[in-house]
């Protein structure tokens, strides 16, 4: 009778090979994210193109987003795999004056934290949020921008699990603020990107989640949608003139749907519904200004 392994399951390994970082020159292993198995068990995709995922029996939760980016954790230098060894030195500079300012802020938000050992959800989160400041001080060319953009959509996520497994923190006043900073880091990104100031190519996936990436249109159909949900209502024609501008652009997105195979399904079927709120949302204004 073969004895039973009393191994637990684990749901993540660490690289083989030392990550060295550029800053600090501390050395660690980015811990990886296993598949297959059964580990991950697709949900729903949600309006915001975020993939849910079902808990196992085996393994319980999993946030494949908490593992995906690379983190220091010595100077807690934050930032997408593909960016973390390839920064220029002006930018690195920059990133290093800003250390003392960035244990202080995560320290705000969590008093304990560990980049050392297996990630959790704070680790997650946290990841994210040192990686928008990061970021900011990064040079154009590495499109920063849209990379804030993503950053600050997961933190959102992230720290929306945090608040239901922890409702006292009251995580639910940074995940508004979140949706809020992705809002401007989306619609930003497109403006540089029209202008030419700023291209945006150099993201590897676009995402927004790491299990599919829809691609540009996925972009703007975001920058829509943030908008709708989290865009400011304080002026009126403003927030008109806004809408418009969001349904031209869907409205385009559709034309190349018809047209294209490659476009993902899902996306256009969440792009229309969102078409038909931004319509339902300017018919009701105009109804409004006729009575007034």
């Amino acid at each position: 009778m073969s004895k039973k392994s009393d191994k637990t399951p684990t749901i993540t390994f660490y690289a083989k090979d030392q990550t060295e970082c550029p800053i600090c020159g501390a050395k660690f292993k980015r811990e990886e994210l296993r598949s297959g198995g059964g580990r991950m068990i697709a949900g729903k995709l949600t309006d915001e193109l975020h993939r849910l995922y079902e808990p196992s029996a085996k393994y319980g939760e999993i946030f494949p987003l908490i593992y995906n980016l690379t983190v220091c954790p010595k100077c807690h230098y934050s930032a997408f795999t593909q960016d973390f060894t390839i920064m220029d030195k002006e930018s690195l500079n920059k990133i290093y004056e800003n250390m003392q300012d960035r244990y202080e802020s995560v320290k705000r938000l969590f008093s304990k934290l560990s980049f050392t050992s297996s990630r959790g959800l704070p680790e997650g989160a946290a990841s994210y949020y040192l990686a928008i400041l990061c970021y900011e001080k990064v040079e154009q060319k590495y499109s920063p921008t849209i990379k804030q953009g993503v950053c600050s959509l997961r933190a959102a996520w992230l720290f929306d699990e945090l608040d239901k497994k922890y409702p006292e923190e009251n995580f639910s006043y940074l995940v508004t603020l979140l949706y809020r900073k992705a809002l401007f880091f989306y619609r930003r990104a497109i403006e540089l990107e029209s202008s030419g100031k700023e291209m945006i190519a150099n993201m590897k996936s676009f995402g927004p989640d790491v299990d599919k990436n829809f691609g540009y249109d996925g972009v703007l159909y975001l920058s829509a949608l943030l908008e709708v949900k989290y865009g400011s209502r304080a002026n009126f024609e403003q927030r008109k003139e806004l809408m418009q501008q969001q349904r031209r652009s869907l409205a385009k997105m559709f034309g190349l749907g018809k047209s294209s195979k490659n476009k993902p399904g899902p996306l256009l079927e969440h792009a229309r519904n969102l078409y038909d709120i931004i319509v339902a949302e300017l018919n009701e204004e105009e109804e409004e200004d006729g009575q007034d």
